[in-house]
């Protein structure tokens, strides 16, 4: 771990990051191209010091709508447990009105299921979960040091007796390992039980480009003997690769999901998560 000193905190699209870095180990993780240029070792967390102090001179200034978080960096790697930022930051997010929508595959989101059920009783808070897999053998050889499925499918159902509304990433899919019917009907009866509010899924496959597909490869080589092999000869060095299944699995998720009144357009979705509620605006207003 190692401080900086930030000169911003917002993205473009309002979305803040309050670390980079991350030690859960995932072996796919997109966050360690190089396209992003990161000059020091992923597993060394940056902390932005400040961040907190920059979240609350923007919010006072802005007009209040959603944040986000967990788009480069899980908010709730275990540096979190100890330094709580992203619990200072929904402190702030609830004092000031905002709205706020996370992506994490850990089980400290809990800790902050008060604020996070605060926040959505006054404006909005949705929590995106991500899911790879339905055997947590497997997810603690692709997601090593995180909690496992079973584990967050529990976090699922807690949020949903919370009334706190949910979204499942059900993604990356790795071709020759977790890419069956299987799997994905087994995720999807999760989701189902749970009542997410979508489940969204850009494609039964992943993204490698410079940075991290030598980290997968070398992973592969490591814990799944002969598929690199695979990947090299089936895909070369595409960018985004594809199941050979990717159409009729993506087809029993749309018709799951249909079936079962859960969103699951990508679009659709990240329009929801990006919606500030408009009773939150009238209400400032009266």
């Amino acid at each position: 771990m190692h401080y900086v000193t930030a000169k911003g905190i917002f993205t473009s699209d309002y979305g803040i990051n309050m670390y980079r870095g991350c030690t859960h180990g995932c072996i796919y993780c997109d966050s360690r191209s190089k396209i992003y240029q990161m000059n020091h070792k992923f597993e060394d967390i940056e902390v932005k010091e400040n961040a907190i102090e920059l979240l609350k001179k923007e919010l006072i200034k802005r007009k209040p709508c959603m944040i986000g978080t967990g788009a480069m960096t899980d908010p709730y790697i275990p540096l979190e447990s100890r330094l709580e930022f992203v619990r200072k930051a929904l402190k702030l997010v609830y004092r000031y009105g905002f709205g706020w929508a996370c992506i994490t595959k850990s089980d400290l989101v809990l800790r902050d299921i008060d604020l996070l059920r605060k926040i959505n009783e006054k404006t909005k808070a949705v929590v995106q979960v991500t899911i790879t897999t339905a055997d947590d053998e497997l997810c603690r050889l692709v997601e090593p040091n995180v909690c496992p499925t079973s584990r967050r499918v529990e976090v699922l159902n807690k949020l949903n007796e919370a009334n706190i509304p949910t979204v499942v990433w059900l993604c990356p899919i790795l071709p020759h390992i977790n890419d069956t019917e299987e799997n994905i009907n087994a995720i999807l009866d999760w989701c189902i039980d749970a009542n997410v509010k979508g489940v969204l899924n850009m494609g039964m496959g992943l993204s490698l480009r410079e940075g991290n597909r030598e980290y997968f490869y070398e992973m592969l080589d490591e814990r799944f003997p002969g598929v690199k092999e695979k990947y090299i000869d089936e895909f070369g060095d595409s960018y985004f690769i594809h199941s050979k299944d990717n159409r009729r699995l993506r087809s029993i998720l749309r018709k799951r999901c249909e079936e079962n009144g859960i969103m699951h357009n990508q679009d659709e979705i990240f329009s929801y998560m990006h919606e500030f509620p408009e009773k939150s605006v009238q209400s400032k207003l009266l």
